[in-house]
């Protein structure tokens, strides 16, 4: 057997979560589907404030590292399975998707963001910025798994269909070049898309085998709604979860924590691997 150098063996799998993985040895076959409605209005009073101090944090900058956090506190959600066997990884790490310009023709870049121990909403912040800024300005096309895509996605069918092959053999064993995995999205603790920047609410979107990505969260727009006197806003989540990582026990309690934390906003002031003491009513 292939040791991995990403992650680590998980040995506290339990007789019966071994057989499921035998029952369901595919990621797709474990999806566990949730949408979630969130209470962002603190967070909006919270971005508000931000402004007018000339920050430019934004909501994908507090939900990420609101997920960032709620990743590091239950850290079943960085698992994933590979050949069989769970695992655990080294980092956490967020990625997503970027259009280089908001036209239907436009390039997409693959961006991994690691998000460090240390790491506070503002570091994420300038991290997700710059990064913006420059695939913006085409100084950087991304490298690695983006560049490889390029030249391989245009081979004839009866050299790029086993030339993937070996490389879904190579991902499943631990093996793939790291100039393959560099800024590939399904080599993540979580993959997110920012849906509500196109009006959108949040959406499902599936796993797939490929890769150490377990999870994928869509984030909606943020509405502006009436209840009574008081105007609330509220977000919603679209998230696919590989079950075979955890129970539904354990998502809904890692939901809560991100609940608890958007009602905080100063929490993401803090390091993301702080542990976060959640009120037992949550």
């Amino acid at each position: 057997m292939f040791r991995r150098k990403d992650a680590k063996r998980c040995k506290d799998i339990s007789g019966m979560n071994q057989i499921l993985l035998d029952l369901k040895p595919h990621r797709y076959q474990g999806e566990l589907y949730i949408n979630q409605l969130m209470d962002v209005t603190e967070l909006v009073k919270y971005i508000k404030e931000m402004k007018k101090k000339q920050s430019k944090v934004t909501y994908f900058h507090a939900f990420s590292t609101a997920i960032g956090k709620v990743i590091y506190n239950r850290p079943l959600l960085n698992r994933f399975i590979s050949n069989r066997h769970v695992y655990e990884h080294n980092d956490v790490s967020l990625s997503f998707v970027m259009k280089i310009n908001f036209d239907d023709k436009s390039e997409e870049i693959m961006v991994v963001m690691p998000i460090e121990k240390d790491d506070t909403l503002f570091t994420i912040s300038d991290k997700i910025a710059s990064k913006v800024a420059s695939v913006r300005k085409q100084d950087d096309k991304g490298t690695g798994a983006n560049d490889a895509i390029q030249v391989l996605g245009k081979l004839p069918n009866i050299i790029r269909v086993p030339i993937v092959g070996i490389f879904k053999f190579f991902a499943r064993h631990g093996l793939l070049p790291k100039s393959l995995i560099k800024d590939n999205l399904y080599y993540s603790s979580m993959l997110l898309s920012d849906v509500g920047s196109l009006h959108c609410g949040g959406i499902y979107h599936n796993v797939t085998d490929f890769g150490t990505c377990s999870g994928i969260i869509t984030i909606g727009e943020v509405k502006e709604e009436k209840v009574g006197k008081d105007t609330k806003y509220y977000c919603e989540f679209g998230i696919t979860m590989d079950e075979r990582i955890g129970d539904g026990f354990y998502f809904i309690k890692s939901i809560h924590l991100l609940q608890y934390i958007l009602n905080n906003p100063k929490l993401l002031e803090e390091e993301a691997s702080k542990k976060v003491e959640m009120r037992k009513d949550y």
